[in-house]
């Protein structure tokens, strides 16, 4: 009997010293049952990854692997090295800035966009050695933030209205509405509906039973087609090291290299400190130990799944719902990154996946990130203006580049105009004149 339960326990053993477990009054279930959470709440993206990357004219199956491998590489390095219980995966906003921005909007091969996300995986890597980090996230203002991160849930909004025939062209008024008659608007919404509900009722994956639902009940009504459920994983060949670098380096990209990098930079920081705030793993002077490692986490997911084939890598706030669950260790990011893996063979269902089941998603996310807004002092004017530019411009110029570049120029320029000099830094200054020059004189 003695044989069994010495065999048992030292593999537990082994976690709890490694992971200590213990030091978090965790155990070994509970980390395994907060995996199992977090996963449920962000396994979407599997879906709409590929589905959004797709239409930049890049491989589906290939970005399902690449979407599935580089979540997994993010999620080990970040439980494995930084003992955090935060799971990664490529990042919403991003793709769909990566492609309805970078190559349908600006022109750029998808190959050239993958490049670009890698080198601004690269500078974050950088950033986070030499600890320059903390000076650029102290040195943006807050409100600048605030607008960026409303901006670009309106930029999803966008592409979800679109993407379900909800808000179609117009050669007279821009855009107007669609016919909503017709299936796609009517499966998005019902699945917007239905997210949104499950939500509300702390239903634990209320993205994916949306997608899947709409999905199933699209394959019954005749409107969708059946291709599968499990299967071996597509090959990855069409997009693995398939990224150009030196034509990332042209100087039409720096704009768009600079929105990868911050979007990231900030969208992490935020992220881990919410969560470790959440899991109350800050310390008693209110920092996140192992700050460093956990951005250098990300910036390495980064550019793993830049060379993989598949857009910026960064950590999920969904990774609450893990901490909700009781996960406090980095065991719950290796369990988070063993079911991405096993997500591999689910490609047939994957492809099952019209757009307008995961508009509905998309929208709901847009829902989640406009809510920064609430934040926005609507009484000064000098910091409200710069934050409808900046939400403003990126859905109506379908870039999140632009949007943070009229953010950061009006923002220095109503400033200064105002006489607030006190509230300029030299950081933000020099980034509103070049930002300026870019968008006068750099086409």
């Amino acid at each position: 009997m003695s044989t069994p339960d010495n065999s048992l326990s030292r593999p537990r053993g082994a976690l709890d010293r490694y992971f200590k477990l213990g030091e978090h009054n965790t155990d070994v279930k509970t980390e395994i049952i907060a995996g199992i959470t977090t996963f449920l709440t962000m396994a979407y993206i599997i879906f709409v990854n590929p589905s959004i990357l797709s239409e930049a004219g890049m491989d589906y199956g290939a970005v399902f692997v690449a979407t599935c491998l580089a979540a997994a590489i993010g999620c080990l390095v970040m439980g494995l090295w930084a003992n955090y219980p935060v799971a990664l995966a490529p990042g919403m906003g991003l793709n769909a800035f990566f492609t309805y921005g970078v190559v349908l909007g600006m022109g750029h091969t998808w190959q050239v966009a993958l490049g670009g996300v890698f080198l601004s995986g690269v500078t974050f890597f950088l950033l986070s050695i030499f600890r320059i980090r903390e000076w650029i996230i102290n040195a943006i203002p807050m409100t600048l933030r605030l607008g960026i991160a409303a901006g670009i849930g309106l930029f999803l909004g966008m592409i979800a209205l679109k993407n379900a025939g909800i808000v179609v062209d117009n050669p007279a008024t821009l855009v107007s509405v669609g016919d909503l008659s017709q299936p796609a608007p009517l499966y998005a919404l019902g699945g917007f509906f239905l997210i949104t509900a499950l939500a509300h009722l702390r239903v634990t994956g209320a993205v994916m039973i949306g997608i899947l639902g709409v999905t199933i009940l699209a394959m019954l009504l005749g409107h969708n087609e059946f291709a599968g459920v499990v299967s071996m994983p597509p090959s990855i060949a069409p997009t693995i090291l398939q990224l150009d670098i030196s034509g990332a380096l042209d100087v039409g990209m720096i704009s768009v290299v600079f929105a990868f990098l911050f979007v990231d930079l900030f969208d992490t920081s935020g992220t881990l400190v919410g969560v470790a705030h959440r899991g109350g793993l800050l310390d008693k002077d209110g920092k996140l130990p192992r700050l460093g490692r956990a951005l250098m986490a990300d910036s390495t997911a980064t550019m793993a799944g830049a060379a993989l084939g598949t857009s910026t890598t960064t950590s999920y706030v969904e990774s609450t719902a893990g901490i909700a669950a009781g996960g406090r260790t980095g065991l719950t990011a290796v369990v988070v990154a063993v079911l991405f893996l096993c997500g591999l063979f689910f490609s047939p269902l994957a492809g099952s996946i019209p757009p307008y089941a995961t508009a509905g998603a998309l929208l709901y996310v847009a829902a989640l990130m406009t809510g920064s807004l609430a934040h926005v002092d609507w009484d000064d004017a000098t910091e409200a203006a710069p934050v409808m530019i900046a939400a403003l411009a990126m859905p109506l110029t379908f870039s999140i580049a632009e949007g943070i570049a009229l953010g950061f120029v009006s923002y220095v320029a109503i400033k200064a105009l105002s006489g607030r000099f006190r509230d300029l830094n030299s950081a933000v200054v020099i980034l509103g004149i070049l930002f300026a020059f870019k968008l006068i004189f750099i086409d």
